[in-house]
């Protein structure tokens, strides 16, 4: 009989949306059942038209509840205000309905004062005296910090020259006072607008709650300032331990780089290793040191503030994706440096020649490679273009300091081999910059159908400043001029048809001057 009574009492609708009620603009509680057939929107109506009508008649009422089965009756005098049942608690939370119906009760009294409160013509002058005082000293206090702007604007300058010339290394200051003064108003500026967001929000909560229609807005804004200080103090003391293990990593990641730096540059004394020496030295170290703050990284990750947060993965997995996808050709090229360093194919101030362009190094960097030609250009290269090609090194093999200067020319067969050698040998002497030890010497790369190939190997003075191709440019003039003096033409033949005479040099025309024959031995 009491199960059947229950059910005739309550009926739960599985659809049925939660309504709030509402009285004074104070919220009293929120249904979600359905009560004798009353849905939560029916049951709210029902029960602000009872305690309207309730307040009407009477301004002193208690409010108290009273247990009927498994619900709980909420009162407002000796009238029935509404019922919380079991299915009015929200799921999520572990109260029970006796909790749900006391804070119903509560909130309701509450609600009554208020409404009590607002007919009451006194009480409402005293919060208008309270709201007065508390605008006037809502006012000075802006006055006050509009008063310390003006006077840090005016004496800002002058400390900040004067600071300025006290940070100074030798007679260079290392902070620019216009900067720095830029910087400091900057952050002031944004200091005094923080502060007055500050105020104006206390004194439109304090207002608010002066009044009892405004008062729960007035409540929830103090409730929220109050709740976010809390969770940003609670973040900030739960993070202390984590900051203290990731600052004892930082420093000891600091000292191992230290440590490997000091190691490495024993390390590259020469004869104890190969691969280090005075030019691998600062890579190695740099790379070193990578590592290990990357290690360390990785070790501190977990102890960041945040580290746990699914914005911090998420942006984590964000930039490792990036990094992914965009950072290909940038491995690819680092990988080329770092090749190109520790086999020494290439160094600052060697003449190379790569693919088609040739030039002084200036500059092997991890990414790419400078040269400077000798025409007032400097290419930039990327190194995978570089390990990708033949690079010619005209000052690996050299004699010293320098590099090497060679040029080709093709005459006929009917020129002496040996009048071509030496003519080419007495322009190389011409030449200004290029050296007379070691010797200029001549090579037949080639014997065509038409003629020999000859080309000139010479290795230039490094200390005049001269580019390679006015060095080029002047031997060549001075081939010309040797071979115009004694009348060989500088011409490559190519025959349509046998010649009537063959082409031959005879015996006695070997040694044509300035060609000089062997001495003979006694």
């Amino acid at each position: 009989m009491l199960g059947g009574q229950a059910n005739a009492e309550e009926t739960v609708a599985a659809t049925a949306t939660p309504v709030e009620l509402k009285v004074a603009n104070r919220s009293i509680m929120l249904f979600r059942a359905t009560v004798l057939g009353e849905t939560p929107e029916h049951r709210v109506k029902r029960a602000r038209v009872v305690i309207d009508e309730t307040l009407e008649e009477s301004q002193d009422l208690e409010v108290h509840i009273d247990p009927i089965q498994s619900s709980y009756l909420v009162l407002l005098g000796d009238k029935r205000a509404f019922i919380v049942a079991p299915h009015d608690v929200d799921p999520l939370t572990q109260s029970s309905v006796l909790d749900a119906a006391q804070q119903a009760a509560a909130n309701l009294r509450l609600a009554v004062a208020e409404t009590r409160e607002a007919r009451n013509l006194r009480m409402l002058m005293h919060s208008l005296v309270a709201v007065a005082i508390a605008t006037g000293l809502y006012l000075a206090l802006l006055w006050v910090i509009a008063f310390i702007r003006r006077k840090l604007q005016a004496s800002l300058p002058t400390l900040m020259r004067r600071h300025a010339r006290a940070l100074t290394v030798g007679q260079t200051p290392v902070i620019e006072a216009n900067f720095f003064y830029t910087l400091i108003r900057r952050v002031l500026e944004t200091l005094r607008w923080l502060l007055i967001a500050l105020l104006s929000y206390e004194w439109l909560g304090f207002v608010l709650s002066r009044f009892p229609y405004t008062r729960p807005w007035g409540e929830q804004l103090n409730q929220y300032l109050y709740e976010l200080a809390r969770y940003l103090l609670d973040g900030i003391i739960g993070a202390i331990p984590g900051l203290v293990v990731a600052l004892v990593i930082f420093f000891i990641a600091r000292g191992a780089v230290a440590f490997s730096k000091r190691l490495l540059r024993r390390l590259a004394v020469p004869g104890t290793l190969s691969w280090l020496n005075q030019e691998t030295l600062q890579p190695t170290t740099r790379l070193t040191a990578l590592a290990i703050w990357l290690f360390a990284l990785a070790m501190a990750y977990p102890y960041l503030p945040g580290a746990g947060t699914e914005a911090f993965k998420g942006l984590s997995v964000l930039i490792g994706l990036m990094i992914s996808l965009g950072a290909t050709s940038v491995v690819g090229q680092a990988a080329a440096g770092l090749i190109l360093t520790y086999t020494r194919t290439l160094r600052p101030g060697e003449f190379v020649r790569i693919g088609d362009y040739e030039g002084t190094v200036t500059e092997l960097g991890m990414f790419t490679t400078r040269i400077r030609t000798g025409l007032g250009e400097v290419l930039t290269l990327p190194n995978s273009m570089i390990t990708g090609s033949v690079t010619k090194n005209y000052s690996r093999i050299v004699e010293g300091e320098g590099y090497v200067v060679d040029t080709t020319v093709t005459i006929g067969y009917d020129t002496p081999w040996r009048q071509v050698e030496a003519m080419l040998l007495e322009a190389a002497q011409r030449t200004n910059g290029i050296l007379g030890q070691p010797r200029p010497q001549v090579f037949q790369t080639a014997l065509s159908d038409f003629y020999p190939e000859y080309r000139l190997v010479a290795q230039a003075i490094p200390s005049q400043p001269r580019p390679r191709a006015v060095l080029l440019s002047e031997l060549h003039a001075h081939i010309q001029d040797v071979f115009n003096e004694y009348g060989v033409q500088i011409m490559s033949p190519h025959y349509l048809g046998d010649p009537q005479q063959p082409k031959s040099v005879p015996r006695e025309q070997w040694y044509s001057a300035p060609a000089q024959p062997p001495k003979q031995e006694p």
